[in-house]
């Protein structure tokens, strides 16, 4: 293995560690929140750290740029709704399917638009997004929403869920995700990347790799709107709008893109921080708009990347 390769594998593994021991500590949270506002807003933290995970698997790691995370965390929080008001299915069933069903229509999307490049593809996402939102908002007519489970424990049991078995909600998909990094699958989509051009030259099919991303990273984005859709238990259109979408690629680029620790817990927390901070100013998005414009323009490796260049400095350089 060339050097340069042991260097990633070795940044790869401390930025895995350094998430997963958030996920950890996360995990302990139900032992020291007991009031139901302190446990929605870590519900809610976590909801985002998924998103920005499926987006930053898609964007960060393989450089396509989707418009349509929101939208297909909608389409999970309905399947699995949907689900239990008519066929009354246990979450068991309802949580598997929302992922096996936005899985499947990411696989089919992306075998459409992946051939696209640029804006043509955010476009293409976009429109997506719009058209599946508008579609729900008038063919399911619910108001004000899409009730969810109505089981009495339906709120606490997805959110200890959530909060307590990081192995099987929000440690899976980050443990799945630097598995397929280190492997042959996470080389080719920083290939593509990189140089989908020279990718393609090298013999690696971009447009199924490419499709096997995108399929991913909508999964992830289902299994947060299932759960969230859950927990809260209503769910609506207003999930897929696109101030949603624009929330999580503000996270990832505060987070740091690229990186595991960045798109899974700093972003959400960073974020939720700069935003509670500026309520008590005048104008609140305003300032939390400068916020994002001065990470993207002076930070680019993100939160994460911040803390670590000490590390990889000496890495680079041969240091113990």
């Amino acid at each position: 293995m060339s050097d340069a390769s042991n260097l990633w594998i070795n940044r790869l593994r401390k930025d895995f560690r350094a998430s997963l021991a958030v996920v950890l500590l996360l995990a302990c949270a139900p032992l020291v929140v007991t009031t139901p506002y302190s446990f929605g807003i870590l519900i809610v933290s976590i909801y985002f750290a998924l998103l920005a995970l499926g987006w930053n698997l898609l964007a960060g790691f393989t450089g396509q740029f989707s418009l349509a995370p929101a939208a297909f965390a909608m389409l999970g929080a309905y399947t699995t709704a949907l689900l239990d008001y008519h066929l009354q299915a246990p979450l068991a069933i309802g949580i598997p399917a929302a992922i096996i069903a936005t899985a499947l229509l990411g696989w089919m999307l992306g075998k459409v638009v992946l051939r696209l490049k640029g804006p043509y593809l955010s476009l293409t996402t976009l429109s997506f997004a719009e058209i599946a939102r508008v579609v729900i908002g008038n063919s399911i007519r619910v108001h004000p929403g899409r009730p969810g489970p109505e089981r009495a424990d339906a709120v606490r049991e997805p959110g200890r869920i959530f909060l307590s078995l990081p192995g099987g909600v929000a440690g899976g998909p980050l443990i799945a995700l630097y598995l397929l990094m280190k492997s042959r699958v996470g080389r080719y989509w920083l290939a593509i990347r990189d140089d989908a051009t020279g990718a393609e030259s090298r013999g690696i099919d971009v447009v199924r790799y490419k499709t096997l991303a995108f399929a991913l990273s909508c999964a992830i984005c289902g299994l947060a709107g299932s759960l969230y859709g859950t927990f809260s238990q209503l769910v609506s259109p207003e999930l897929g709008l696109l101030m949603q979408t624009g929330l999580v690629i503000s996270m990832v680029v505060i987070g740091g893109m690229g990186t595991l620790t960045g798109a899974h817990r700093r972003r959400p927390a960073g974020l939720s921080g700069l935003r509670v901070a500026a309520r008590f100013r005048q104008h609140p998005d305003d300032r939390f708009a400068a916020a994002v414009i001065l990470f993207a323009r002076f930070l680019r490796t993100g939160l994460w990347g911040l803390a670590s260049r000490r590390f990889w400095q000496k890495a680079g350089s041969g240091k113990p």
